[in-house]
């Protein structure tokens, strides 16, 4: 690799070769102006032919942020699952490209980042009410990050400035979201709901932690009535406001869920109703094998059952939660009844127990103020 500096104008100029054309055999050259001196110029040059000669080098370029990712979010599709691609797409399409598209790749810094985070928690919102969840800050630093590595992988960047910045904390970002029902709090929905035909849904989310889109998306030949189990196969999601099919979120996604004997009657109980809706519509039945199924058995919209347990949540007088709390709530009260750790951990599908613990730290406490009194009975009750 060589290159000279040259004079031009009242600057000075790089110029480095950069090999022969494939196609035409005419010499290449890459241009770098600007500098006030012959002395800048030479440091420039030995800067840029090291870089080279290590492989990390790169092209100066104005490409802004929005034509990056404009090209990025295609490529990323292959390795992405749909919703998870979708939602990428809405995100930077509603919060980065607004505030931070006309930026340059080149000339994003770990402080335009911090900024950009502050406005969001600040000000975020697409209808103007307020900022943005710390959770949904953080989410769309991941975004970010993940499109900015790849930038440095495609030798448009010599560095990730992502890596720099400091989005909310996993932990404060999880915490200020994250709401739960006490076991009492639970126990007065489910009987209010009792006869809600949505019940063994809201009782599975709240005895098994399982996701909206695994109940949504149940089958009863994935429950096994004689072992007391179910298999987690399959999910129901949104992806663009419709409906659609997907795989669990990660190999332990894919699991075997133990159930006690009151859920497992409460889906005796709503596949006898079921098989009687069959019979009354007869070969109008659309049948899926839904668990959940709407009344005609076609595959119901998820967002139906987080809206049924909004409303009867509001009607019992509890305090508002999502639908997705169920879950936290189901893994808070398994924690601090003494459920091991593990076992909660499975129980949701996570793919680490570290997970569990970081998710559910505020009831570790517990935990350990029972352990410890269980320790000092078993050493003292022995003296």
């Amino acid at each position: 690799m060589r290159g000279h500096v040259r004079k031009r104008g009242a600057t000075w100029a790089v110029v480095v070769d950069i090999g022969r054309d494939p196609q035409t055999g005419k010499r290449r050259q890459k241009w770098h102006s600007g500098f006030r001196t012959r002395k800048e110029a030479d440091r420039a040059l030995n800067d840029i032919l090291t870089r080279l000669e290590r492989g990390t080098f790169v092209t100066p370029s104005r490409r802004t942020l929005t034509a990056f990712l404009e090209e990025w979010l295609p490529a990323s599709r292959i390795q992405l699952r749909e919703s998870t691609h979708e939602s990428y797409a809405r995100n930077i399409r509603v919060h980065v490209l607004p505030r931070l598209g006309g930026v340059e790749l080149q000339r994003l810094t770990p402080v335009a980042l911090n900024a950009f985070y502050a406005e969001l928690l600040a000000q975020g919102r697409a209808d103007g009410k307020g900022g943005l969840a710390p959770r949904t800050v953080r989410y769309i630093h991941t975004i970010l990050h993940a499109a900015l590595a790849d930038a440095v992988r495609w030798n448009l960047l010599t560095r990730n400035p992502a890596d720099q910045a400091t989005p909310p904390t996993s932990r404060a970002a999880q915490s200020a979201e994250m709401k739960t029902w006490t076991a009492e709090q639970l126990r007065d929905f489910l009987t209010h709901v009792a006869e809600h035909r949505m019940y063994p849904a809201f009782v599975l989310a709240g005895t098994t932690g399982m996701r909206r889109g695994e109940i949504a998306g149940l089958k009863w030949a994935d429950i096994d009535f004689d072992r007391s189990r179910l298999a987690v196969r399959r999910a129901l999601v949104t992806i663009g406001y419709a409906a659609a099919w997907s795989e669990p979120k990660t190999d332990r996604g894919r699991r075997s869920v133990a159930l006690d004997q009151h859920t497992l009657a409460a889906l005796r109980v709503h596949r006898v109703r079921q098989a009687e809706e069959r019979l009354a519509l007869g070969p109008a039945y659309t049948d899926e094998d839904l668990v959940f199924a709407r009344a005609d058995g076609s595959a119901p919209h998820p967002e139906r059952l987080s809206k049924a347990f909004a409303a009867e949540a509001r009607k019992a007088g509890l305090p508002p939660i999502r639908f997705h709390d169920l879950r936290h709530t189901y893994a808070t009260i398994a924690l601090q009844a003494g459920v091991h750790p593990k076992v909660v951990s499975e129980r949701l599908g996570h793919g680490d127990i570290a997970l569990t613990l970081n998710i559910y730290s505020h009831a570790i406490p517990a935990l350990e103020e029972a352990a410890a009194d269980r320790v000092a009975g078993v050493i003292f009750d022995r003296a």
